[in-house]
């Protein structure tokens, strides 16, 4: 099963226009041909396509790095080859995995000894680091859930809604209940009391956000350690935290060292963070630390034997590639904290230059916080002509890849736009992206007046019904003269105009949709 979507669902051949200079034959789209073709047409083909691409450095979307010095570029090509997996054969990277995780546990305050090593281990992204510490709540609450005589069979775990989809995935994959607290306006955060108040004798640990995907706000985990250390207190419970760091890890610890939110935190148990976000590694990397041994349970780790020691191992899949790990040992090395700083510092300088432009606009309202992951987040003060998904497909034609969302429950009803602002993003390209955005609101209110000044009418089934424009449907919609509107279900952009009619800017709605409907009905 696939389970995206192709471009395209005909068995059109593929062929390229200058890989004909190499071959004439053309290719079967979603099967494998019959004979070979030179490499120079198989890498024009490919690259052909590829140039439909969006532009990574302009993909304002994502949080994953998408720039390195070459010199790390050149560690990554080197060690192309290198499975991981193969502890016996590559020692040295596996030497440079613990470091790293020694680096990053004492970065989170763990509290270790002199000689004492750290607990953790490199993974392919945060996704799988939340997998493997979930586990390690789960099977920690039920070993002593089973200890106890109680039943072990029905654990949950507390969040809040605005978590990113992996916790999701835990819960359905590993038969955990997730309980999440829903967000209201202006709080688009975990709110710690209401997440104490769901706690229960099942919850195998709390999950707090440093750095919310949807506006890079902080969640208070130190409100949420104290309130949960008195419901321990009073229940005998020990109901734990772990603090999904993925944005926000590599930026805390840097510009703002005095927040308390990792391991000097007594219920703080295990941290993940992306290294493939803010510690600036390409995409394929992640970590999770523990606070101590205690805190993993023995019976999840398998050992390895190699060159007469013995390596631990917990993962959930096996071979991954060593070049991430070098990587993120390249800029541990490399930046150091006063490098890592020096960044951060440089991000949110810039986020404050976009967020003031934008703001200076007098269109949109802020929705991100000043103290958080580097991004601005902002939404329409009028939505009435147009919305943010039309101002995001708009400022595609500039490049930009900007993504507009709705919030989860229970603020479904807020829209934003999400700027994150990399390594990469210069101030220079936040000015840019201010002035396209203008163009793009200018354009977008030309329009409305054009339409708005030749108000569109059209009959269905007998009566005539006016555009209404946005209703608190959310939906562009018709509406007649006793108030009962049409929603318009089916949305295009681009199809030819004698199947679709035009009722507003990028908004078209299928004639067939309606009965008596013709080109002339409009007005």
């Amino acid at each position: 099963m696939v389970l995206s979507k192709t471009a395209s669902q005909t068995e059109v051949s593929i062929h390229s226009t200058f890989a004909s200079r190499y071959v004439r034959t053309s290719l079967p789209r979603f099967k494998m041909s019959e004979e070979s073709i030179p490499k120079e047409a198989a890498y024009q083909i490919i690259n052909d396509e590829l140039m439909l691409d969006g532009n990574p450095r302009l993909n304002l979307a994502s949080f994953v790095t998408t720039w390195m010095e070459p010199e790390c570029d050149k560690l990554i090509m080197a060690a192309i080859n290198k499975n991981y997996v193969d502890m016996d054969e590559y020692p040295v990277t596996t030497e440079l995995q613990n470091r790293c995780v020694n680096i990053i546990a004492h970065l989170f305050n763990a509290p270790l000894g002199e000689s004492e090593a750290a607990v953790g281990v490199g993974t392919v992204g945060s996704s799988e680091a939340i997998m493997l510490a979930g586990l390690a709540f789960k099977r920690k609450w039920q070993n002593k859930r089973k200890a106890e005589g109680k039943p072990c069979d029905n654990p949950n775990i507390v969040t809040g809604a605005n978590v990113q989809v992996c916790w999701e995935k835990f819960a359905r994959y590993f038969e955990v209940e997730l309980k999440e607290v829903k967000l209201r306006d202006g709080y688009y955060v975990m709110d710690p009391e209401k997440a104490v108040e769901m706690v229960d004798e099942n919850t195998i640990c709390v999950a707090a956000i440093l750095g919310s995907t949807l506006n890079g706000e902080f969640e208070d985990v130190k409100l949420l350690n104290d309130l949960l250390t008195e419901k321990n207190k009073e229940t005998g419970w020990d109901t734990p935290i772990h603090v999904d760091a993925a944005s926000g890890g590599f930026i805390a610890p840097f510009i703002y060292p005095e927040l308390e939110w990792d391991f000097r935190l007594p219920l703080v148990k295990s941290i993940n963070v992306s290294g493939h976000k803010y510690g600036l590694v390409y995409a394929g990397i992640g970590w999770v630390v523990w606070r101590s041994k205690e805190d993993l349970p023995e019976e999840l780790i398998f050992h390895i034997n190699y060159l007469g020691t013995d390596q631990p191992t917990f993962t959930l899949n096996f071979s991954k590639g060593s070049s991430q790990i070098i990587a993120q040992y390249y800029q541990l090395i490399r930046l150091g904290y006063e490098g890592y700083k020096n960044i951060m510092e440089n991000c949110r300088d810039n986020m404050t230059v976009l967020k003031e432009g934008l703001d200076g606009t007098g269109k949109f309202n802020i929705v991100s916080k000043d103290i958080g992951v580097p991004l601005v987040a902002f939404s329409l003060k009028d939505r009435s002509h147009f919305d943010e998904f039309q101002v995001s497909d708009m400022l595609r034609r500039f490049g930009w890849i900007v993504p507009a969302y709705t919030m989860p429950p229970d603020a479904q009803h807020v829209t934003v736009l999400r700027v994150v602002i990399r390594e990469d993003f210069s101030r220079t390209l936040a000015e840019r992206l201010v002035t396209d955005i203008q163009k793009v609101l200018h354009e977008l209110e030309v329009l409305t007046t054009k339409l708005n000044g030749n108000a569109a009418k059209i009959t269905i089934a007998g009566e005539v019904v006016t555009k209404n424009g946005t209703c608190g449907c959310k939906e562009k919609c018709f509406r007649n003269a006793e108030g009962n509107h049409y929603g318009l279900e089916e949305v295009c952009h681009g199809e030819e105009e004698d199947e679709w009619c035009l009722l507003g800017p990028f908004l078209y709605i299928k004639r067939s949709n309606f009965n008596n409907t013709e080109s002339s009905s409009w007005t």
